[in-house]
């Protein structure tokens, strides 16, 4: 799979040293894998629940963070939508739109 944002990470990582090795283990994962729906990506990712609109929210470094890709099964690309604190989260008004 094709992460599209990987900008993003390396933004969020500047600012969350921490959460450096758990995103990186999560971005070759998901590139590394063909999942073709959200019971594949369960099973490599026990910490990923789909949220509507083709968002899906990790959890990051064992819930410390959390990170919101659109993802295409069909395309097999991901777009990184955010990624964050908790807190930061569930700031979010509507995560179906973020």
């Amino acid at each position: 799979m094709r992460i599209v944002t990987y900008k993003r990470i390396r933004e969020f990582v500047a600012k969350h040293a921490d959460a450096e090795t758990p995103l990186q283990v999560w971005y070759h994962t998901l590139r590394a894998k063909n999942w073709q729906h959200l019971n594949d990506l369960q099973q490599s990712f026990t910490g990923v629940d789909y949220v509507g609109n083709h968002r899906y929210v990790f959890n990051i470094k064992g819930y410390d963070y959390r990170l919101v890709a659109i993802i295409s099964f069909a395309a097999q690309k991901a777009y990184i939508r955010f990624i964050g604190t908790h807190a930061e989260y569930d700031k979010i008004d509507n995560i179906k739109t973020r």
